[in-house]
């Protein structure tokens, strides 16, 4: 087992505490860190929202979502019941005045905890929330402050939001959350490529054909349309979580685990990326949007159907893109991504393809099959590296692909903590390694700009696909026309 090394003393303040993100992330992270004995027992969960519950009332609602969201094996009672003891709720209105003397003097009680305030709130609140905090004398040298995606629609309205929490937060302070880096795999990216000789040698031009990012997910908008309409695949999914993922897999060796060496490298990527001219956008990009299908052999509505609203919607629920980065390291080196909803699997991997070799003295007609090495994500983190064997008994030299294969939690016999609790910790800790900074955002912002004003001035409607395909057949051509395939052996 690993030791787990405790965190200092905290008041985490969690705005927003009513609401799904809560409930079903961060109660239950917090619970399994609590659990664990990775918080001490002199910390506290203060939950604020507008809503006029008592502590007591709380604690019953955070026991359900407990029940709900965490494992009956994983329930401990004893730990569940000194658990809720530590939650504490104040109502407090975020954009006024209403409560916040209230929470001022909960927090006076521990002037020399760690401070968090997590903001899983609509991001119009942020700066309102800031404010307040510094208006009441609530933000001092051990306070952190962390934002959850989206960090605006675009770049101008991510600006805002930055600026109006730069006002009051310093940078050093501010942790900007993706889930993504949290998991156990995205961080074995760094240990797969600077810990190993082997992988850091062969990841280049010279020796990888080309790289594909799928993040796919089974759901529609599950209750969420009214956000999602306005947002869509790229700004949900691809600009935040896909390019994080694209910084790791391209970035340069840092000089070191600090937290702004990591980002600097990571922003050399954002900034590295190809933009796509306007008349190159057709054939480089695809969208889509589902229509009625089958997900697991169940019927499902199309897109519009699951609206509440906007019956003529056009926002797109899929998109794949080819992209490229202008370093040597990269140089004609093509990254396809793709991501949507009614998928056929909820799966999230990165396939990097070798290239073939040029020449065989195998007969065999998978022997110039490539290597491939597939780092998946969820719903099994793990490793796999496919590389050619021969198969077993008489009869000659057949030739058979055969995946070296680690599956950590396997591996390592344990469960593995989710995201959410390695990042809370991380918080607490002040190490925002695994977080973005100012510039990562803007950059990423600024790039897909770019292509949202490229898809507006070419107003067409996304390519429908039925819900339990794997999106439009456009998006097949998209990497078949460059003589790749799509990796979808997803098992």
């Amino acid at each position: 087992m690993p030791k787990i090394i405790p965190v200092a003393p905290f008041d985490a303040v969690v705005f927003g505490a009513t609401g799904d993100l809560t409930m079903r992330k961060l109660l239950p992270a917090l619970y399994y860190r609590f659990r664990d004995r990775q918080i001490p027992e002199e910390s506290r969960i203060i939950a604020a929202a507008r809503s006029h519950y008592g502590t007591g009332e709380y604690r019953d609602l955070a026991a359900a979502a407990l029940e709900r969201h965490v494992p009956a094996a994983d329930r401990d009672p004893e730990a569940v019941t000194r658990f809720l003891d530590h939650l504490a709720y104040v109502s407090v209105d975020g954009a006024g005045e209403a409560g916040w003397e209230d929470l001022a003097n909960l927090l006076a009680e521990h002037p020399d905890h760690v401070r968090p305030y997590y903001l899983a709130t609509s991001p119009s609140l942020y700066g309102a929330i800031c404010r307040n905090l510094s208006a009441h004398g609530l933000i001092g040298e051990r306070s952190r402050v962390v934002l959850e995606k989206p960090i605006g629609h675009d770049l101008a309205s991510a600006r805002a939001i930055n600026d109006q929490v730069g006002k009051v937060f310093p940078e050093s302070q501010i942790f900007r959350i993706d889930h993504y880096l949290g998991k156990e795999t995205v961080q074995n990216l760094l240990a797969l490529r600077f810990a190993n000789t082997i992988f850091e040698r062969l990841w280049n031009a010279d020796v990888i054909d080309h790289v594909q990012i799928t993040v796919a997910e089974t759901v529609g908008v599950e209750g969420r349309g009214g956000y999602y309409d306005t947002s869509g695949a790229l700004r949900d999914m691809l600009q935040n979580h896909m390019l994080q993922l694209l910084c790791l897999l391209g970035m340069e060796s840092p000089l070191s685990l600090d937290a702004d060496a990591v980002r600097d490298e990571k922003l050399k990527v954002l900034r590295a990326l190809k933009p796509i001219p306007a008349h190159e956008v057709p054939h480089r990009t695809v969208r889509g949007q589902y229509v009625a299908g089958a997900v697991n052999g169940q019927p499902v509505p199309g897109y519009i159907a699951d609206l509440a609203e906007n019956r003529s919607s056009l926002t797109e629920t899929f998109v794949a893109l080819k992209l490229e980065l202008m370093t040597p390291r990269w140089a004609g080196v093509p990254f396809y991504l793709r991501t949507g909803k009614r998928l056929p699997q909820k799966v999230s991997e990165i396939v990097v393809q070798f290239r073939s070799s040029p020449f065989s003295i195998f007969s065999d007609e998978f022997a110039r099959e490539p290597n491939r090495l597939v780092i998946r994500l969820q719903p099994q983190e793990g490793i796999k590296l496919e590389v050619m064997t021969k198969e077993p008994g008489p009869g000659g030299m057949r030739l058979r692909a055969t995946g070296l294969d680690i599956s950590f939690e396997e591996t390592f016999n344990q469960r593995y903590p989710d995201a959410y609790e390695r990042l809370l910790m991380d918080v607490v800790r002040g190490n925002a390694t695994l977080f973005m900074r100012r510039d990562e955002v803007e950059a990423a912002w600024a790039w897909a700009d770019t292509l949202l004003n490229a898809w507006a001035d070419r107003p067409e409607p996304p390519r429908p696909y039925p819900a339990g395909t794997w999106g439009p057949t456009a998006a097949i051509a998209l990497i078949e026309r460059d003589g790749r395939t799509w990796h979808e052996d997803i098992g």
